[in-house]
């Protein structure tokens, strides 16, 4: 497992609320309305505001993107309908990784010890071959090692160990997978 990276503050300027701003048009105009098997056109429109989405990558179009330019989708990856992706931080989805349905990826939060909590933001990384299943919240600075899984409804804040099945709120290991590479 990784050392996990400490939460930094992040700085709302009027460049990311205009950015967010047309963002939220696009996705509302574009992204959102288009017809679930058109991953190809949703791949582009992330592109186009700085995401780093991989050839195969699956983003569904009722997937909310906070911050596309913080997103790095990569093959064969997938965030599924209804995910939130609270992407004030950097997102990474491995390849063949799976965010399921009503997941929320939390890369933010608010220093409490600040009496004026300030915003604070931290990475995800979801790594190859990884499943995180339906209903999960994920953590600011959580890494999902490799080919682990998440069960649904479970909230995870600390790191997942790679091959590693964890369930529950906080999660519980319940076993492991055999390590495999895909071919």
């Amino acid at each position: 497992m990784s050392r996990r990276p400490s939460s930094r503050p992040v700085p709302i300027t009027t460049s990311l609320r205009l950015r967010r701003a047309l963002w939220l048009v696009v996705w509302a105009l574009l992204y959102r309305p288009s017809p679930t098997p058109l991953h190809a056109w949703r791949r582009i429109l992330l592109r186009l505001f700085g995401a780093s989405i991989e050839a195969g990558a699956h983003p569904y179009p009722r997937a909310r993107i906070w911050a596309p330019w913080n997103l790095h989708m990569k093959v064969q990856s997938c965030i599924a309908d209804d995910v939130d992706c609270y992407s004030v931080a950097k997102v990474t989805i491995g390849r063949y990784a799976t965010v399921s349905q009503y997941s929320y990826l939390c890369t933010a939060g608010h220093d409490y010890r600040d009496m004026t909590m300030p915003l604070t933001a931290a990475p995800i990384d979801i790594d190859d071959e990884a499943w995180v299943a339906a209903d999960v919240f994920v953590g600011p600075g959580v890494t999902v090692g490799r080919g682990a899984i998440v069960g649904a409804r479970s909230t995870v804040t600390s790191d997942v160990a790679a091959w590693q099945v964890v369930a529950g709120s906080p999660p519980e290991a319940l076993g492991s997978r055999t390590p495999f590479e895909r071919t």
